[in-house]
């Protein structure tokens, strides 16, 4: 185990090297669930992450898997010990934990031990980058079923995990890649969206942020699964995928999954609009939204 390695990481070291062992045995899940004597559902939710593994059950599974190196044997067990420290975060209180997805919180986790942050978004703001009324105004349309609880709570959630954000940008990488649409879809309004675009404007044209546009022109370049959140992990500790559909949302952890991502993330990147043109535009689209508002105000009907 690395010195300083958070809870988080110890955890997904530990289920990675377990799923990667089995794989290599051979073995299904519910083969080690019987030799275990274990139920399936605490095998899948070990390596999956939902649980934590007690080293008096790691020691008896890694016999089975046939992990015999002893250095492995006892950072694994390390590893384990450090999983089980309970971190009191925001996220894991009442008020947010029934209303956001296991996706989702497993996603906060690792945004706190992620270096580098790669966004596609062809729709909408990136969730940690978008404001309080920007975020309001797009679940609210996404899901006008949603009930108000569920609303307030994630987009609480979303201010929170962008105040963090915004305090470690001095420390991280962040790079954006946004299909035009988003520059012209104005969530929330004028004023809100104004808002937001200003925020934008304020990350790229500060260096916080590096943003580049993929413009209409550009023709069939969407991905095929459109959205997603690649998060490159501290001490070489590999890359997570996140990615929704509207309806669903998963954590993507397969390196040949991640990596083919990153892949693509890097083409778009090299096609999409300059970075400086970038802040030209969103300059541009910022003064018209504003020029609009103020004639508004000056000429109601």
């Amino acid at each position: 185990m690395a010195e300083g390695d958070s809870p988080t990481i110890a955890r997904r070291r530990v289920r990675l090297a377990l799923r990667e062992a089995r794989e290599k045995a051979e073995l299904t899940q519910l083969q080690v669930a019987e030799e275990m004597e274990w139920s399936l559902s605490k095998v899948i939710r070990i390596e999956n992450g939902d649980v934590t593994i007690a080293p008096n059950d790691l020691r008896p599974l890694l016999g089975l898997l046939n992990i015999k190196d002893k250095a492995l044997i006892a950072g694994l067990l390390a590893d384990a010990r450090t999983a089980r420290i309970r971190q009191q975060a925001w996220y894991q209180s009442p008020d947010y934990r029934e209303h956001l997805t296991p996706a989702l919180t497993r996603l906060i986790e690792y945004e706190a031990e992620a270096t580098e942050f790669r966004y596609y978004q062809a729709y909408f703001m990136p969730g940690p980058f978008q404001i309080p009324g920007y975020a309001a105004a797009l679940m609210g349309k996404l899901d006008e079923e949603m009930p108000t609880a569920r609303i307030k709570a994630r987009v609480e959630a979303r201010r929170l995990r962008r105040e963090t954000l915004l305090k470690r940008l001095s420390s991280i990488e962040v790079f954006m890649l946004l299909d035009e649409s988003v520059m012209l879809r104005p969530i929330g309004g004028a004023e809100v969206f104004s808002e937001q675009l200003g925020e934008l404007h304020r990350l790229a044209s500060q260096g916080l942020a590096r943003i580049k546009i993929v413009p209409f022109e550009l023709e069939g370049v969407l991905t095929n699964n459109a959205t997603f959140d690649l998060l490159t992990l501290r001490s070489n500790e590999g890359e997570v995928l996140y990615r929704e559909n509207g309806l669903t949302d998963e954590i993507v952890e397969d390196k040949a999954i991640t990596s083919r991502h990153h892949e693509r993330f890097n083409k778009l990147w090299q096609i999409a609009t300059d970075e400086n043109d970038t802040i030209d535009y969103i300059r541009r689209r910022l003064d018209k939204l504003r020029a609009n508002i103020r004639s508004r105000a000056e000429n109601p009907q």
